[in-house]
């Protein structure tokens, strides 16, 4: 399988210059490309009987040598695969938002996501890469070995330049210690399993929200393109950065436990968006990272083996008794303890929930069956623990 591989470049003022250049080259042909889509797609609106062909990527790339790039000599000091592949990645932006899966592309700013892609000749050797245009770079890590990668992405967060390329990774079978789980998650705690075990979340956000709310009163009070709003957005950007790699780590380390020991996991399919509708909870569920959550746990399950059940959204797993099934007809965000009013279990409402998506994980895997090995073994071992 197909994973993504990113780290951080150790790089000297030259080369920042360069990767300054590369990125402002992408996003000017970006604009340039998307200025001229609008146009096309005005024009079409505004003549229906006389409709212009939507460009694709090689019609904006054709377009760009000969209006643009001609008349502009910086484009020649970086590689021309930047702009190249800033055009392409706009035209599937496009297509994504024809097929209503994306909005609309916006315009792209400097030093907001700044970013650009190269192809060629690339060369992997221990703790550097060889690009085009810009030659070898170090990294602070060790980089895989017998690394042969295609394309390369170089990224800006804050003043740091990173850069991610995917590698193809054999998946490896782990030991489980505990079959079925079942995991729900909250704001309290960020998961809680069946099996009576928490985890909590970073909450990096609530951490960090003073002092990114201080350095944000002290940035609007500089005067624009001066060199101490310069730094001032450079000093807000590190706390954003900080902010989500304490949250990316934490996810990371719950989700590998998680995924490496229990070899059947069931999840509710959360509406996120939805949730974060609620303008008092969105602060905190937005800090856990409901949907990191989510996704990392698809794709970790199949590097690690594991199966990973996910349930509908309308599923009633809080409301639910895990001991006789019977459904209450309404239960508050206040009531923190589940209380059956037919059999009178009393239980916490998340570990509640957690009982309850481990039976249904168990249900459907008994219903549906596993094609591995070791999901035929569970499946025996459920129907001789019915009979």
């Amino acid at each position: 399988m197909l994973l993504g591989f990113k780290t951080e470049l150790k790089i000297n003022k030259h080369q920042r210059l360069l990767l300054a250049k590369h990125a402002g080259v992408a996003r000017h042909a970006w604009n340039q490309g998307l200025a001229l889509c609008q146009q096309v797609l005005s024009y079409n609106k505004a003549n229906p009987n006389e409709r212009i062909k939507f460009p694709t990527a090689i019609d904006l790339h054709k377009w760009l040598v000969a209006s643009i790039k001609s008349r502009l000599p910086w484009y020649y000091e970086v590689s021309k695969c930047a702009p190249q592949f800033a055009l392409k990645q706009l035209s599937d932006a496009f297509k994504s938002f024809f097929k209503k899966i994306h909005g609309f592309p916006n315009f792209k700013k400097k030093g907001i996501h700044d970013s650009f892609t190269l192809d060629g000749k690339i060369h992997v050797d221990h703790r550097k890469i060889k690009v085009p245009v810009i030659g070898w770079m170090k990294t602070y890590e060790n980089l895989p070995k017998g690394l042969k990668p295609k394309t390369i992405t170089v990224s800006r967060q804050a003043d740091r330049w990173f850069i991610s390329f995917r590698m193809e990774i054999e998946p490896t079978t782990t030991p489980k210690s505990v079959d079925f789980v079942g995991i729900d998650l909250g704001i309290n705690h960020l998961a809680i399993t069946s099996s009576g075990q928490v985890f909590d979340g970073a909450k990096s956000y609530k951490k960090y929200s003073k002092k990114l709310a201080h350095l944000q009163w002290l940035n609007r009070h500089k005067q624009l393109s001066s060199n101490n709003h310069r730094k001032a957005a450079i000093g807000v950007a590190r706390i954003h950065r900080k902010i989500a790699n304490l949250r990316t780590d934490t996810l990371h380390k719950i989700t590998t436990q998680i995924s490496k020991n229990h070899a059947v996991i069931g999840m509710e399919d959360l509406n996120v968006s939805g949730m974060m509708a609620n303008g008092k909870l969105a602060a905190s569920i937005a800090d856990m990272g409901f949907y990191e959550f989510r996704r990392q746990m698809q794709y970790k399950t199949q590097l690690y083996g594991s199966k990973l059940v996910v349930l509908d959204r309308f599923y009633p797993s809080s409301k639910t008794c895990s001991r006789c099934g019977t459904k209450k007809q309404s239960l508050s965000l206040k009531e923190r303890v589940f209380q059956c009013e037919n059999c009178g279990f009393e239980c916490d409402r998340d570990l509640n929930a957690a009982i309850n998506l481990q039976q249904a994980a168990r249900s459907v895997v008994s219903a549906c069956g596993l094609g591995s090995a070791d999901a035929s073994r569970l499946k025996q071992e459920e129907n001789e623990s019915n009979c």
